[in-house]
């Protein structure tokens, strides 16, 4: 299995270029960037490991190093301001990805290929990466709302002093301003929420305004984002690479569940070696379904304002 990640000599590809060295599974990595040297150093330090990790091909190169890979993830893109939405980033992005899109296009690549879209706004850039028609549209995957469900699961453990992997609650919608947390299934471990002692429904609606806070936070604080991306990248490549049928917060085109159709965003969908498989249709409260409605306006909006 071949993955090349294009923006690989950044923070976020470099991390789950690491991440995916950790978990061994993909047996080839392209790092692709326009800063080559930048990216050169970042294969190079990443094969220095390879003694200690497992046995794999791990290179840096231009655009024709996308030939031949079976899950092209982009990462590339101009990073997002302490104070600036991610919707405010289309503009400032939308032509750097054309470009991207194009040397995909030209690449000499699998049927079976699945394009995973990291760079913010992660949404639009899906829709974008759907349009341009490289692949079918179930083998375009964005990050989506994964990064934040996993970070509302990390600190709604701590709150409750309990092991992260047990909590299960789902952060759906637009990766942005918009995202609807989807208080109604949150369990741990199929325990709700409210049985564990200390839920409090303002603190936990606090958390999740943390949570909705978090990516500006890194940002503030060392730079921008990097370990819970990686790994987050690392659980949706991998669920692809083993065929898992793994049920994830993930951005695909959305074809009429809760009503939604014609735009990319997260809802619960089952993911695999043939890409995005199918969207589950979530039992929602009439609260959450106008939160998912109300992104899917915030989304087609913006589309239309792209140039």
């Amino acid at each position: 299995m071949k993955v090349s990640i294009i923006g690989g000599g950044g923070r976020v590809g470099s991390n789950a270029a690491y991440a995916l060295q950790l978990g061994g599974l993909v047996r080839e990595m392209a790092i692709v960037d326009v800063a080559r040297e930048q990216a050169e150093g970042e294969a190079l330090d990443l094969r220095h490991g390879s003694s200690l990790v497992a046995s794999q091909r791990i290179y840096s190169g231009g655009p024709e190093a996308i030939d031949g890979s079976d899950i092209v993830l982009i990462t590339a893109g101009l990073r997002r301001k302490p104070d600036e939405s991610r919707l405010e980033l289309i503009n400032r992005n939308v032509t750097l990805f054309r470009g991207i899109l194009e040397d995909v296009k030209k690449a000499k690549l699998p049927k079976d290929a699945v394009i995973v879209v990291v760079s913010n706004p992660v949404d639009i850039l899906t829709q974008r990466a759907v349009d341009a028609k490289i692949v079918p549209a179930s083998r375009v995957i964005g990050l989506g709302t994964l990064l934040d469900t996993t970070r509302f699961r990390s600190l709604l453990s701590e709150y409750f002093d309990v092991d992260p992997r047990d909590v299960n609650v789902l952060i759906l919608g637009e990766h942005g301003d918009s995202m609807v947390p989807m208080w109604s299934s949150a369990t741990i471990n199929g325990v709700p929420l409210q049985s564990f002692a200390g839920y409090d429904k303002e603190k936990v609606e606090g958390i999740f305004d943390s949570t909705k806070k978090s990516g500006a936070e890194v940002i503030r604080l060392k730079g921008g984002a990097g370990y819970a991306v990686g790994v987050a990248i690392r659980e949706l490549i991998h669920a692809i690479v083993l065929d898992k049928q793994a049920m994830l917060p993930v951005s695909t085109l959305q074809q009429g569940a809760l009503g939604i159709s014609g735009i990319c965003l997260s809802l619960p969908t089952v993911v695999g070696r043939a890409g995005a498989i199918k969207v589950i249709e979530i039992a929602a409260t009439d609260a959450e379904k106008e939160g998912l409605r109300n992104s899917e306006r915030i989304l087609k909006s913006s589309m239309e304002q792209l140039p």
